[in-house]
């Protein structure tokens, strides 16, 4: 059985990844995932200085789902490669990057200090506020995200996918254009902006009185975008937002994804991605599929 999958030349033993934001670099998850057997860890972002993070409180539970408004706090690159890099060398996954930055700038001095690491993928979080434009994330405008796509695309030495914001209007297009500039890949979809208010208080539930939606909330509308982007670019698509359990992972597939990244679900079941693999490969021998390509995009029309 054949569960590998090609990410822009990067081969990957199987479609399971960690989103960025909800494992670390692996080493706190590392007694409850064997870090051999993802075909990706995902790092927290990753930025070219030290970033602090909004004011606390930054996290709510919602109903199926939670709030986050951490605002990617993260030690900076060069903890990052003294620290966490020597870590995930030591495990047969890829390691992916997710890199942040509130210039074009700042991408390109993170992406230009990875060039010579044991770094596989660089994924460009381009949800981040853009303070050039007014606060406006790099990816709500086609040609905002055009221009910092084309910028990392010439700096980096790796492939490079740009991760979409769903707090658009037209995904595709948000495709197209990072596509058009260089990307090698897409992932999608970053957390959904929300609100929750206390009543007693009457208050806003985060200090940043908005926050970003991740859970099986959101998987719907995921699933959605994520068929809308594999039917609108030729590169690889990495879809994420809910996954809980191998049918939500096998959705995103059927839907184009050619791999998965698993968020939320760490956090209330840390093992959730090693029960996720284990159950798309029941469901592959249930099913007689020899290859994982048999199955990405292999959605039908209801009924046939």
């Amino acid at each position: 059985m054949n569960l590998s999958v090609d990410l822009a030349g990067v081969t990957l033993d199987n479609p399971v990844m960690t989103a960025s934001g909800t494992f670390g670099s692996g080493e706190e998850y590392s007694r409850f995932v064997d870090l051999n057997r993802l075909g990706a860890v995902v790092t927290k972002g990753v930025a070219n200085v030290p970033w602090q993070g909004n004011d606390t409180p930054r996290v709510a539970e919602t109903y199926g789902g939670m709030l986050n408004a951490v605002g990617l706090q993260n030690p900076g690159i060069d903890v990052f490669i003294r620290r966490d890099l020597p870590f995930l060398q030591q495990f047969a996954c890829k390691t992916i990057v997710n890199v942040c930055g509130r210039t074009k700038e700042d991408y390109v001095d993170v992406v230009e200090r990875l060039a010579d690491q044991p770094v596989d993928l660089l994924e460009i979080n381009v949800s981040c506020p853009n303070v050039r434009e007014g606060g406006i994330a790099f990816g709500q405008k086609a040609d905002a995200l055009y221009e910092i796509t084309a910028a990392v695309k010439r700096a980096a030495r790796q492939p490079i996918i740009m991760k979409l914001s769903p707090n658009v209007t037209d995904i595709a297009e948000m495709a197209r254009a990072a596509e058009a500039a260089g990307a090698d890949a897409v992932s999608l979809i970053n957390t959904v902006t929300g609100m929750k208010i206390d009543v007693k208080s009457r208050t806003f539930v985060l200090a940043n009185r908005t926050g970003g939606l991740s859970g099986p909330a959101v998987k719907p509308i995921a699933v959605r975008m994520v068929y809308q982007v594999a039917n609108a670019v030729k590169i690889p698509v990495i879809g994420m937002g809910g996954i809980v359990t191998a049918e939500d992972a096998l959705e995103f597939i059927l839907a184009g994804a050619t791999a998965v990244s698993v968020g939320t679900a760490n956090f209330f079941r840390p093992s959730a991605t090693m029960e996720i693999l284990d159950g798309i490969t029941e469901y592959m021998e249930r099913c007689h599929i020899d290859d994982i390509h048999e199955l990405i995009g292999a959605v039908k029309e209801s009924g046939r």
